[in-house]
């Protein structure tokens, strides 16, 4: 099985629904106790409002 990268989204939250997918996706295919080889990058949405908020956009 290949290894795929995922970028989360602005929030842990968001990334739930793409992480589950791609899960049931393979256990789907494979069946047992297979599961999906993920890389996942996720930001921390707190320093995203803070450059926002300095940039007066938030």
């Amino acid at each position: 099985m290949k290894t795929i990268g995922l970028l989360g989204g602005m929030s842990w939250e968001s990334t739930i629904p793409y992480y589950r997918l791609i899960n049931e996706g393979i256990k789907q295919r494979l069946g047992g106790l297979h599961s999906a080889q993920v890389l996942l990058h996720s930001v921390d949405f707190h320093e995203i409002e803070e450059c926002q908020r300095r940039r007066g956009m938030g």
